[in-house]
Protein backbone atom coordinates (compact mmCIF):
# COMPACT_ATOMS: atom_id res chain seq x y z
CA UNK A 1 0.00 0.00 0.00
CA UNK A 2 1.08 3.57 -0.60
CA UNK A 3 0.08 6.15 2.01
CA UNK A 4 -0.21 9.55 0.29
CA UNK A 5 0.72 12.82 2.03
CA UNK A 6 -0.29 15.95 0.15
CA UNK A 7 0.95 19.52 0.37
CA UNK A 8 -2.47 20.64 1.62
CA UNK A 9 -1.70 18.87 4.92
CA UNK A 10 -3.43 15.50 4.71
CA UNK A 11 -2.30 11.87 4.77
CA UNK A 12 -4.43 9.16 3.15
CA UNK A 13 -4.45 6.03 5.31
CA UNK A 14 -6.69 4.06 2.95
CA UNK A 15 -9.94 4.16 4.88
CA UNK A 16 -9.24 7.52 6.52
CA UNK A 17 -7.74 10.85 5.53
CA UNK A 18 -5.98 12.50 8.46
CA UNK A 19 -4.26 15.79 9.07
CA UNK A 20 -0.47 15.92 8.72
CA UNK A 21 2.37 18.42 8.93
CA UNK A 22 5.07 18.83 6.29
CA UNK A 23 8.10 21.08 5.88
CA UNK A 24 7.59 24.88 6.04
CA UNK A 25 9.12 25.28 2.56
CA UNK A 26 6.46 23.00 1.06
CA UNK A 27 6.99 20.00 -1.17
CA UNK A 28 9.83 20.07 -3.72
CA UNK A 29 11.02 17.65 -6.39
CA UNK A 30 13.36 15.08 -4.85
CA UNK A 31 16.24 16.22 -7.07
CA UNK A 32 15.79 19.78 -5.74
CA UNK A 33 15.77 18.72 -2.06
CA UNK A 34 18.76 20.04 -0.09
CA UNK A 35 19.94 19.45 3.44
CA UNK A 36 18.36 21.99 5.81
CA UNK A 37 16.02 23.60 3.25
CA UNK A 38 12.85 22.86 5.26
CA UNK A 39 11.20 21.18 2.27
CA UNK A 40 9.57 17.77 2.08
CA UNK A 41 10.78 15.72 -0.91
CA UNK A 42 8.16 14.70 -3.49
CA UNK A 43 8.23 11.01 -4.37
CA UNK A 44 7.35 7.54 -3.21
CA UNK A 45 9.50 6.53 -0.26
CA UNK A 46 9.53 2.94 1.02
CA UNK A 47 9.03 2.42 4.74
CA UNK A 48 12.35 0.94 5.88
CA UNK A 49 11.68 0.33 9.58
CA UNK A 50 9.92 1.57 12.70
CA UNK A 51 11.71 3.12 15.67
CA UNK A 52 10.06 3.71 19.04
CA UNK A 53 10.82 4.78 22.61
CA UNK A 54 10.06 1.83 24.85
CA UNK A 55 9.87 4.11 27.91
CA UNK A 56 6.96 5.98 26.29
CA UNK A 57 4.80 3.15 25.08
CA UNK A 58 4.70 -0.51 24.13
CA UNK A 59 6.25 -1.90 20.98
CA UNK A 60 3.94 -0.93 18.11
CA UNK A 61 1.75 -3.61 16.58
CA UNK A 62 2.89 -3.94 12.98
CA UNK A 63 4.29 -6.35 10.41
CA UNK A 64 7.15 -3.92 9.73
CA UNK A 65 10.60 -4.34 11.32
CA UNK A 66 10.61 -2.58 14.72
CA UNK A 67 13.56 -1.35 16.80
CA UNK A 68 13.70 0.43 20.15
CA UNK A 69 15.50 3.79 20.26
CA UNK A 70 18.33 4.11 22.80
CA UNK A 71 19.41 7.31 24.56
CA UNK A 72 22.60 7.47 22.48
CA UNK A 73 20.95 7.03 19.07
CA UNK A 74 21.42 9.72 16.47
CA UNK A 75 21.03 10.28 12.72
CA UNK A 76 23.93 11.81 10.80
CA UNK A 77 22.99 14.98 8.88
CA UNK A 78 26.53 16.06 7.90
CA UNK A 79 26.63 15.82 4.06
CA UNK A 80 30.38 15.16 3.81
CA UNK A 81 30.44 12.45 6.50
CA UNK A 82 30.61 8.77 5.50
CA UNK A 83 27.59 8.07 7.76
CA UNK A 84 25.43 10.78 6.10
CA UNK A 85 21.73 9.90 6.31
CA UNK A 86 22.46 6.89 8.46
CA UNK A 87 21.91 6.03 12.14
CA UNK A 88 24.89 6.72 14.42
CA UNK A 89 25.72 6.49 18.11
CA UNK A 90 26.13 9.75 20.05
CA UNK A 91 28.28 11.54 20.72
CA UNK A 92 29.29 11.50 17.05
CA UNK A 93 32.17 13.56 15.63
CA UNK A 94 30.05 15.05 12.81
CA UNK A 95 26.64 16.74 13.00
CA UNK A 96 23.91 14.30 14.00
CA UNK A 97 20.31 14.68 15.06
CA UNK A 98 19.40 13.22 18.46
CA UNK A 99 16.71 10.53 18.16
CA UNK A 100 15.97 10.40 21.92
CA UNK A 101 13.99 13.64 22.18
CA UNK A 102 12.18 15.31 25.05
CA UNK A 103 9.38 16.71 22.85
CA UNK A 104 7.84 13.28 22.01
CA UNK A 105 8.10 13.80 18.22
CA UNK A 106 10.30 10.72 17.83
CA UNK A 107 8.50 8.50 20.31
CA UNK A 108 7.31 6.64 17.19
CA UNK A 109 9.14 7.02 13.85
CA UNK A 110 8.90 5.42 10.42
CA UNK A 111 12.21 5.69 8.58
CA UNK A 112 11.49 6.51 4.94
CA UNK A 113 13.77 5.45 2.11
CA UNK A 114 14.61 8.93 0.85
CA UNK A 115 18.22 9.45 -0.34
CA UNK A 116 19.47 6.23 1.22
CA UNK A 117 20.55 3.90 -1.56
CA UNK A 118 23.27 5.19 -1.45
CA UNK A 119 22.93 8.64 0.14
CA UNK A 120 23.98 11.57 -2.07
CA UNK A 121 25.74 14.30 -0.10
CA UNK A 122 23.50 17.26 0.66
CA UNK A 123 20.32 15.84 -0.92
CA UNK A 124 18.49 15.56 2.41
CA UNK A 125 18.64 13.29 5.42
CA UNK A 126 16.40 12.01 8.18
CA UNK A 127 13.15 12.10 6.22
CA UNK A 128 10.75 10.35 8.57
CA UNK A 129 7.04 9.90 9.25
CA UNK A 130 6.85 10.82 12.93
CA UNK A 131 4.56 12.30 15.56
CA UNK A 132 3.19 15.81 15.05
CA UNK A 133 3.29 18.70 17.47
CA UNK A 134 -0.16 19.39 18.98
CA UNK A 135 -0.63 22.40 16.67
CA UNK A 136 0.71 20.56 13.59
CA UNK A 137 3.59 23.04 13.32
CA UNK A 138 5.77 22.39 10.27
CA UNK A 139 8.48 19.74 10.39
CA UNK A 140 12.01 20.15 9.00
CA UNK A 141 10.97 18.19 5.89
CA UNK A 142 9.33 15.10 7.36
CA UNK A 143 5.67 14.07 7.48
CA UNK A 144 4.07 14.18 10.95
CA UNK A 145 0.71 12.94 12.26
CA UNK A 146 -1.06 12.32 15.58
CA UNK A 147 0.08 9.23 17.48
CA UNK A 148 -3.33 7.58 17.04
CA UNK A 149 -3.12 8.02 13.28
CA UNK A 150 0.42 6.65 13.08
CA UNK A 151 -0.58 3.64 15.19
CA UNK A 152 -3.54 3.01 12.84
CA UNK A 153 -1.19 3.10 9.84
CA UNK A 154 1.19 0.68 11.54
CA UNK A 155 -1.56 -1.84 12.26
CA UNK A 156 -2.22 -2.24 8.51
CA UNK A 157 1.29 -1.62 7.12
CA UNK A 158 3.40 -4.43 5.78
CA UNK A 159 6.86 -4.79 4.27
CA UNK A 160 6.93 -3.17 0.83
CA UNK A 161 4.55 -0.35 1.78
CA UNK A 162 5.56 3.24 1.12
CA UNK A 163 4.72 6.87 1.81
CA UNK A 164 4.20 9.15 -1.17
CA UNK A 165 4.70 12.87 -0.70
CA UNK A 166 2.81 14.89 -3.34
CA UNK A 167 2.92 18.61 -4.14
Amino acid sequence: MIYVATADGFLDLGEARVRCALGPAGVVAANAKREGDGASPAGVWPIRRVLYRSDRGPEPQTALPVFAIAEDDGWCDAPQDLAYNRPVKLPYPASAERMWRDDHLYDLVLVLGHNDDPPAAGMGSAIFLHLAKPDYAPTHGCVAVRREDLEALLRTAKPGDAVEIRP
